[in-house]
């Protein structure tokens, strides 16, 4: 691989000569700018203003641009005297643990290699000490004009050089964030564990670029002469009222299972179809059937519900005599008690006549039996 850039790693008084090599690569499908009406190719050329000519690339240097338009010519040799050590220099300035690097920083990712064979010993050194130590090393260079920020750290057995932004340059996450309070429930942290179980199967080995894919096959349709693929309808979603039930649909469908369980989906109506063959061979019987099966069954309901009815109306009856006779008890007993204080009054009369006689007493009124008796004598 070609190398980009090349200096040394500055390690305390260690100094490991390496070569800066693109660690990535773009595998996307290269578009020309080519002209509408004609198709012939677009290419942009690089023309001086003061002698409006094309010139070469090997012509073509750096400038600075002052306020006025006046541009300064900076040359290699003018940018090697800068005043940093990291003008040609990866200089390791502390190591931290991996985990307290935000991935937001990480920019473009190089490999570094040993330069000469003098640096084999030391880069090794290097790469032994960040794998003793759990950690990456964080490091000033210069490229492409500008100091930058990097982290080193071990990928296989190689040393490996990540671009990082200044902390300044990671913008603060305000505002983005949902403004008002959100209360989850259990059961939907539950669901969401399981989601997420259910597609952690996936290794990033097994993910691909489809949209590179499709486009190349739209080319290749194209120089062949072949149709064009057709488009996919894209799915369409379902229609979900709830958090809980997207949730509980996602993993049934990541599992494999169906969209309903078994005890949760609506029994089914069975509707027995009228035969003309009768009710033999285990068909369903006929409507006339059960017609008359039903008019057979009537006569005994109204029976009982006869019977139910007689049964009422005896205790009703019953009960309405049993209170007659306690009334006509309760009546005679009254009678009774009336006669015999009559009695007991009529007695104690009779006794106080009988005791008033005995003492030569004489009533003063006498009864008509007395006074008719006495009419007799006289005449």
């Amino acid at each position: 691989m070609r190398s980009i850039w090349n200096g040394v790693i500055s390690f305390g008084l260690v100094r490991v000569p390496i070569k800066l090599v693109n660690a990535t690569e773009s595998h996307s499908v290269p578009f020309r700018e080519i002209h509408t009406e004609d198709g012939g190719r677009i290419r942009h050329r690089k023309f001086c203003e003061l002698e409006d000519r094309e010139v070469a690339a090997q012509e073509i240097s750096r400038g600075y641009e002052e306020a006025d338009g006046t541009i300064i010519p900076i040359t290699d040799e003018d940018l090697a005297h800068l005043p940093i050590p990291t003008a040609r220099t990866i200089e390791i300035v502390t190591f931290v643990p991996e985990d307290s690097i935000d991935p937001l920083q990480l920019g473009a990712a190089y490999y570094l290699a040993a330069g000469r064979a003098p640096a084999a010993r030391p880069y090794t050194l290097l790469r032994e000490t960040l794998k003793r130590g759990n950690r990456v090393a964080i490091a000033k260079f210069a490229l492409r004009g500008r100091e930058r920020l990097g982290m080193l750290r071990v990928v296989g057995e190689a040393i490996t050089l990540h671009g990082l932004l200044w902390p300044d340059e990671v913008r603060a996450p305000e505002g983005i964030a949902p403004a008002a309070d959100v209360t989850l429930h259990d059961k939907e942290l539950r669901l969401a564990d399981a989601l997420m179980d259910a597609l952690s199967g996936v290794g990033l080995e097994d993910l691909r670029d489809e949209y590179r894919e499709a486009v190349e096959q739209v080319v290749a349709a194209k120089i062949s002469g072949e149709a064009l693929p057709e488009v996919p309808e894209p799915e369409r979603g379902v229609e979900v009222l709830d958090l809980t039930t997207a949730l509980e649909r996602s993993v049934r469908a990541l599992r494999g299972e169906p969209a309903e369980p078994e005890a949760e989906r609506p029994p089914r109506r069975r509707t027995s179809r009228p035969s003309s063959k009768g009710t033999g061979g285990g068909k369903s019987p006929s409507t006339t059937e059960r017609k008359k099966t039903s008019s057979a069954r009537e006569p005994a309901t109204r029976t009982s519900r006869s019977g139910k009815n007689t049964t009422a109306k005896n205790t009703t009856a019953k009960n309405t005599t049993a209170k007659n006779t306690t009334a006509k008890r309760t009546t005679a007993k009254r009678t009774t008690a009336k006669r015999t204080t009559a009695k007991r009054t009529t007695a104690k009369s009779t006794t106080g006549s009988a005791a008033e006689g005995a003492a030569g007493k004489t009533p003063s009124k006498k009864t008509p039996a007395t006074r008719t008796a006495s009419r007799k004598r006289s005449a």
